[in-house]
């Protein structure tokens, strides 16, 4: 009932009542008038557009700031378990978490692109995570020892995993940022034309 009040059908209806309202009181209308503004109220409220629907979270700030917050404790841990980490593994973690602290530090924009914020939601909560916390629930022996078969291990295969995310990570900022890159391009190419005029 509270959303209804400030509904854009809402909104219109209440107008079609202040014309009916004003027609009764310049004397269009007579005795009749309540019926003539509730009639006008529901004409101007069906009439109204509906609602926009809004598949975005309507709190896109809450979710970046969770998100953000998620990425600070996996770094945190990444660093408590340094030492069971491959050797520059914990240096690519912070890279990843930085580039999407960075995309995530402007909500309202990044929810006006779904592709990206799908994007920087998959890697900030699931792929990221997952990589980090499968190598970290293996023995520490196991995960460095390598394999008798010659296929990598899993301090090898984590390496690759987390060289793919950052490789991930800054083909989505480039998309993110594709429009701010074009805009100063443009404007250099004004600058240099007013310069060559």
């Amino acid at each position: 009932m509270i959303r209804y009040l400030g509904s854009t059908k809402n909104l219109a209806g209440c107008v079609g009542g202040l014309i009916g309202l004003a027609l009764y009181l310049t004397g269009v209308v007579g005795g009749l008038w309540p019926v003539v503004v509730a009639g006008l109220y529901g004409v101007f409220a069906l009439l109204a557009p509906p609602e926009r629907v809004r598949l975005v979270p309507v709190d896109a700030v809450a979710e970046a700031g969770q998100l953000r917050t998620d990425l600070v404790s996996l770094v945190d841990k990444v660093t408590a378990h340094a030492q069971r980490m491959p050797e520059s593994s914990v240096d690519s973690v912070r890279r990843i978490t930085e580039v999407l602290d960075d995309l995530l530090s402007r909500p309202d924009r990044l929810s006006g692109d779904p592709d990206v914020q799908h994007a920087v939601t998959r890697l900030a909560r699931t792929d990221l995570p997952l990589s980090v916390q499968t190598y970290l629930n293996l023995p520490w022996w196991f995960a460095a020892k390598r394999r008798a078969s010659g296929e990598p291990s899993a301090s090898d295969e984590l390496l690759a995993q987390l060289e793919l995310l950052e490789t991930e990570a800054h083909r989505v900022a480039e998309r993110f940022y594709a429009g701010d890159v074009n805009q100063s391009a443009d404007h250099t190419r004004y600058l240099r034309e007013r310069g060559e005029a």
